[in-house]
């Protein structure tokens, strides 16, 4: 059974920093480009950062420069540091595994598996 398991949500203050982790069981990291998401204004998950097989790395415009995406593929954890955060960054976020790596909306078409979420909440 495929699991995808978050950490690492919390409540910080805007301008602080957080991590969070995903670990997988069930299948291998490696088949699968992973990456995490969030509900968009309209409630539909769009893509916060994705990173392929090779770790090329996708991010939204909202994001680039803040947040980093990163895979271990041996202990089968995906990351996402964020730094410098905002108050806009408040969101449940979503660990998926997906067939088709991107930054475009589209790529939520093609997630396979979900974790459960992890909320993150900056203060101003």
């Amino acid at each position: 059974q495929v699991q995808l398991v978050e950490s690492g949500g919390g409540s910080v203050q805007a301008g602080g920093s957080l991590r969070l982790s995903c670990a997988a069981s069930g299948y291998t990291l490696s088949r699968y480009c992973m990456g995490w998401f969030r509900p968009s204004p309209g409630n539909e998950r769009e893509v916060v950062a994705t990173i392929d097989n090779g770790g090329q790395a996708f991010y939204a415009d909202s994001v680039k420069g803040r947040f980093t995406i990163s895979r271990d593929n041996a202990k089968n954890i995906l990351y996402l540091q964020m730094n410098t955060l905002k108050p806009e960054d408040t969101a449940m976020y979503y660990c998926a595994a997906s067939n088709v790596c991107g930054s475009d909306v589209v790529v939520t078409r093609y997630v396979r598996y979900w974790g459960q979420g992890t909320q993150v909440t900056v203060s101003s």
